[in-house]
């Protein structure tokens, strides 16, 4: 007698699903317009309480974004989010290093002086080593006696390499006090001559150095995302549950903590996460989430959530495990959530032109973040290297073996295991090498900003707001990109690999 089932349909039911988009599925609907592209207005929120003149984040990936890169977005006005793959004192001196850079007073500490008992050879070494051209000599109290420059010690001038720097140094030291600022910098540099200002306090004692160079990078560089007190911002990744780390890295400075999870809607991260918030002053983003249901569990505490399950070009998570949200549908379940709470919403993951980044804003995000775009960079840490004649940078993702024995597991809530037998949920790859990560930042805002002008939005909000999707066939796909031609010379924004 043949089995009897229950006909409730209680497994064929799960095959009723909703559809979900990615980018590739939809495009912006044109509309009425006054905006000029190069007149919209980039200013984002990436955290409640942190501001970016650019929306764009550098992901925190170890073949992405290392101090070097931190400090070229945050110039250029958005945020590097510095990996986790480190031990907690390196993190924290990557972290100050992104502070300290472009500051106007270089801090006593790190300012390289000289005594007026050292003779010019030792000095001279000295400098070399450093990689400055000029010192001021300070003696045993930190008094300022002089300067000591290239042009002090010059072959041609009448100054052996035993002679002592007292004898060769500038006695007539222009100083300046602790409240200087860079516009009267500038003009005593330049009435005096000189490329640097000692700073010191109501004794003569040195407390900092303020340089040419300082002042023209900051002049150079006015757009860059700073903190109230003038320092670079930065972000940097913290494990789910790494409380010390974290706090380590709030100590150091660090603007907006991220908690770096595969998965965040999972209850031990969520309540992880809520400590880390209570002890520390920076901002936290949750991430990843890809539902409006993980977004209703975090907004109550989140400074921001960050989206992506799965969408990133070395990540194999989909595949592997068989869970994810195509990116479009994700961003749009979050914000719908987070936008009645003012947590903004970061999509990670899935943009490889910059179109897709205003998709990423119609459909709610206030602020994309970016891997493989910026891997190939200069200041990107990934080695390069050359097949058949064309140049490449190393590119691997957090779930790839590589990352996960440098300690990336618990990002994807795995322990070491025993045998070294990992479950990765990403590759190791390579990108085309590109240049400086500032060209391709321009190419992404420019393309953003066209977007912007096409929907007649003057600001990320507006963009969120005004924007209307429409759905593309595949044949709508095909028709998008160049067709039918043999291209002979690659834009810098688009290649067809890609």
């Amino acid at each position: 007698m043949a089995k009897e089932y229950p006909d409730d349909g209680q497994f064929s039911e799960k095959l009723r699903v909703p559809e979900a988009l990615t980018f590739d599925d939809v495009l912006l609907r044109p509309r009425e317009s006054r905006v000029e592209p190069d007149e919209a207005d980039l200013t984002t929120n990436v955290s409640k309480n942190v501001e970016l003149n650019v929306p764009v984040l550098s992901a925190a990936m170890d073949t992405v974004t290392e101090s070097d890169l931190a400090i070229a977005m945050a110039r250029e006005g958005g945020l590097g989010v510095l990996h986790r793959n480190t031990d907690t004192d390196e993190a924290v001196a990557e972290v100050q290093r992104v502070k300290r850079a472009d500051e106007l007073v270089i801090r006593r500490e790190d300012v390289v002086t000289a005594n007026p008992e050292q003779t010019i050879d030792e000095v001279d070494a000295m400098m070399e080593r450093a990689g400055v051209s000029g010192a001021p000599v300070v003696n045993d109290d930190d008094e300022v006696l002089g300067i000591i420059s290239g042009t002090d010690i010059r072959p041609y001038l009448e100054v052996g390499d035993e002679d002592t720097v007292e004898e060769a140094m500038t006695d007539e030291v222009i100083t300046a006090s602790e409240d200087l600022e860079a516009r009267d910098a500038l003009e005593l540099m330049y009435e005096h001559k000189i490329e640097r200002v000692p700073i010191v306090d109501a004794e003569d004692r040195l407390v900092g150095l303020v340089t040419m160079q300082g002042v023209l990078a900051r002049r150079e560089h006015e757009d860059a995302a700073r903190d109230a007190d003038g320092h670079l911002r930065v972000g940097a990744a913290v494990g789910p549950f790494e409380i010390e780390r974290a706090e380590a890295l709030d100590d150091a400075g660090v603007d907006v903590l991220f908690i770096d999870c595969a998965h965040a809607h999972n209850l031990n991260v969520i309540d992880s996460a809520r400590e880390i918030k209570e002890s520390v002053d920076a901002d936290v983003v949750v991430g990843n989430i890809g539902t409006r249901e993980a977004a209703e569990d975090v907004v109550d505490f989140a400074d921001g959530v960050k989206v992506g399950i799965g969408p990133g070009s070395i990540c194999t998570t989909r595949v592997v495990s068989g869970a994810g949200m195509p990116q479009i549908t994700a961003v749009a379940e979050v914000a719908d959530v987070a936008v009645q709470h003012d947590v903004p919403v970061i999509a990670d993951g899935g943009i490889r032109y910059s179109g897709d980044a205003a998709k990423a804003f119609a459909a709610g995000a206030d602020a994309v973040m970016l891997g493989s775009y910026f891997a190939g960079t200069d200041e990107a840490p990934g080695r390069v290297i050359t097949m058949n004649g064309k140049k490449y940078k190393q590119y691997r993702g957090m779930g790839s073996v590589g990352a996960m024995q440098s300690g990336g597991g618990d990002r994807y809530l795995k322990e070491e295991p025993e045998d070294e037998e990992y479950v990765p949920e990403g590759v190791e790859a390579a990108t085309p090498y590109k240049g400086s990560l500032a060209s391709e930042l321009h190419q992404m805002t420019g393309g953003i900003q066209s977007g912007m002008g096409y929907v007649g939005a003057s600001t990320i909000p507006e963009m969120k707001s005004r924007s209307r999707l429409v759905r593309v066939s595949a044949a709508g796909q095909t028709e998008g990109h160049p067709h039918d031609v043999m291209i002979t010379d690659e834009a810098p924004n688009y290649s067809p690999s890609e």
